[in-house]
């Protein structure tokens, strides 16, 4: 779905700084001992990338960035510059990986629409959980600003989690991904904010949706209505630059705060002109963590 991120969205990842080499540094055998660089099953261990501002008792926010399908952890957080971003904005960031199909591809077992493709059924939501859990046992999160963040496949994902886990999860933002396409088969017991990014131009997961999916309008309308804004009343901001590729501020921005549950609102970025796998400016995550971070579980 993603094919290797379009080679890191080639129009404009060519930049060195892209590839954090201490991500991958060993550490100095004398060096004092700190978190663990990765968490989870020996056979799935997700990496955890510990801030600048870690001092080892302040609570700091925990993002989850989850690939799209065949793509991989190493891969989205060199696509998104995931890393870069954890370590200056001060927050733990965790990078786990999908399962394998028989393909070849790792994925998410988000919705009936992608993509456990084979139907192996596996539980990526216990999955994830016991990755917060871990977490949490060993870096002090701030339990209050849990997110989930993915594109394709891992926007699925972000969903999902949403759904499933709306007392831990503060807000999810996502990229070209989709939601359950009925409604019933998400009810979550607590509201969520949702920042949908999408462009109208994407030919793997359509903005209009299809028989399988909802539009992105659509998804982020549900979650307005979910956290009991008026749906009706959507307001247009000031457009925003997120691709290099394409001229201009092209991302039109539309939000949903009228009559929200306190805290919560819904946002839809449209990128016109914007495909699947966008070249993003430096900003891009700055952007979209900024945003997170504004909500607080109530």
């Amino acid at each position: 779905m993603t094919s290797a991120l379009a080679t890191l969205a080639c129009e404009g990842s060519s930049d060195d700084s892209m590839v954090d080499d201490a991500s991958t540094a060993t550490p100095d055998a004398g060096a004092p001992t700190g978190p663990p660089s990765e968490i989870g099953p020996a056979e799935r261990p997700a990496r955890l990338v510990v801030p600048d501002a870690h001092d080892g008792t302040t609570p700091l926010p925990l993002v989850v960035l989850l690939h799209g399908y065949s793509a991989s952890a190493p891969l989205q957080d060199t696509y998104w510059r995931a890393t870069q971003a954890a370590r200056s904005m001060g927050f733990y960031l965790l990078l786990p990986n999908g399962t394998t199909d028989s393909r070849g591809n790792r994925f998410w077992n988000a919705t009936t629409a992608c993509c456990d493709f084979d139907m192996t059924g596996v539980d990526d939501v216990a999955y994830l959980t016991s990755l917060l859990d871990e977490a949490e046992s060993v870096v002090p999160v701030d339990t209050s600003r849990v997110y989930f963040i993915g594109h394709s496949n891992g926007s699925y994902m972000s969903f999902r989690m949403a759904c499933e886990l709306s007392d831990r999860v503060a807000a999810i933002g996502g990229l070209a991904g989709a939601d359950f396409l009925n409604d019933t088969d998400c009810e979550p017991a607590h509201p969520v904010s949702v920042l949908h990014v999408h462009g109208d131009a994407d030919e793997t997961v359509s903005f209009t949706g299809t028989a399988y999916y909802p539009s992105a309008r659509t998804a982020v309308e549900r979650w307005a209505g979910r956290a009991g804004c008026d749906v009706a009343a959507v307001e247009t901001l000031e457009p925003i630059d997120l691709v290099t590729s394409l001229d201009g501020a092209e991302t039109t921005v539309e939000r949903w705060s009228t009559g929200c549950a306190e805290g919560h609102d819904a946002e839809l970025w449209t990128i016109a002109g914007g495909s699947h796998v966008p070249s993003f400016q430096s900003t891009w995550m700055e952007k979209l963590v900024g945003w997170l971070l504004e909500h607080r579980l109530e």
